[in-house]
């Protein structure tokens, strides 16, 4: 796959972004159309990349500080009293996997947390069920692992990383 876009998700997305969401699980939470929505409305980064035909291959969403979003995640960093920007989650599709789309993705929430005034852009990758392909992305682009902590449902045990945002990815 050589054609990628990188665009602003639209509502017209949101279908499409809820099938790669649920279809990642158990290692990125399920969401319904309502949580989804919810959760787009609080972003300041909401991106999806598309093929040749429009059609979303892979999204990330990330949310500045100071929202109301209840993630045990985002509060964890919220709590550190910190200038961060938290991406919350990006799935890629099996097609879109190697492209550099993830990457790509990640340099926008990078340029945005720039923008804002922000030392760290913060995330978690879930450890149990284990996530190895996302964790090596995440050292690969020079995050750290700060703790882990078991999501309060019981159904994972996440790493929470940070990195700074000095220097390019």
């Amino acid at each position: 796959m050589r054609y990628l876009r990188l665009r602003v998700m639209r509502d017209k997305d949101l279908d499409a972004v809820l099938r790669l969401n649920n279809a990642a699980a158990p290692t990125i939470h399920p969401l319904t159309e309502e949580s989804l929505a919810q959760l787009r409305g609080w972003c300041d980064v909401a991106l999806v990349a598309c093929d040749r035909t429009g059609d979303p291959i892979a999204f990330l969403l990330s949310l500045g500080p100071g929202t109301p979003y209840s993630s045990p995640n985002y509060r964890w960093f919220e709590d550190r009293g910190t200038r961060h920007q938290y991406i919350d989650r990006i799935v890629v599709s099996g097609a879109a996997r190697g492209t550099g789309v993830g990457r790509a993705l990640y340099e926008s929430v990078f340029e945005r947390a720039r923008e804002r005034g922000a030392t760290e852009v913060t995330t978690e990758v879930s450890v149990a069920p284990a996530d190895p392909r996302s964790l090596s992305f995440h050292e690969a682009l020079g995050f750290r692992q700060l703790a882990e902590h078991d999501i309060p449902d019981g159904t994972a045990r996440v790493a929470l990383l940070s990195r700074t945002v000095d220097g390019l990815l």
